[in-house]
């Protein structure tokens, strides 16, 4: 990298990486200090050592592709594991250096939001429809895209409520995404 570019790469406010399918290649201190590890522990590691379990890295990594394909962006905000095995709260953005092979070469920016945003234990079914309720999908529409019925998905939203201590699912949207009340 020019002197410049690694200046800012080094000492960006954020965790920023870099990777070659899936793997990372090089990250900044703020990225693996958030994560816990020394860089040399993660440079030309799967980033799959980093998300709560196998099944969520395949399952956002499938998201990720099909959203990447074709414009070359991503973004969400996620739970992430730290080498401690502690769970966070993290906003993740994603830009491919080439859109028809998403991960092929891409740069990802992550941004700790554990201080505003404490985990909360959760199924993975409870994730996938706390965010989808996050987003303002209907119990009909979480449904119909998680191929459960709709009074399941009445059964998981019961739950965060009680889980989250929130009276009505605007509350427990507000709590989920870490916006005071």
């Amino acid at each position: 990298m020019e002197p410049y570019v690694d200046l800012v790469f080094r000492n960006a406010p954020i965790g920023l990486i870099c990777l070659e399918d899936r793997v990372i290649r090089c990250c900044n201190p703020r990225f693996s200090t958030m994560f816990g590890y020394r860089s040399d522990e993660l440079e030309s590691q799967s980033v799959e050592r980093l998300y709560p379990t196998s099944e969520e890295y395949e399952r956002i990594g499938e998201i990720g592709q099909r959203q990447m394909l074709g414009q070359g962006h991503y973004a969400d905000e996620r739970i992430m594991r730290r080498k401690d095995a502690t769970l966070f709260w993290c906003r993740v953005r994603g830009q491919s250096l080439n859109p028809d092979a998403p991960f092929s070469q891409s740069v990802w920016s992550f941004a700790d939001l554990s201080e505003d945003r404490p985990v909360t234990e959760m199924t993975m079914r409870e994730r996938q429809v706390a965010k989808m309720m996050a987003e303002g999908l209907t119990s009909k529409e979480i449904a119909r895209l998680l191929g459960i019925s709709p009074r399941t998905v009445e059964v998981y939203r019961t739950r965060l409520l009680t889980k989250f201590e929130a009276r009505n699912s605007i509350e427990l949207v507000r709590r989920l995404t870490g916006i005071p009340m």
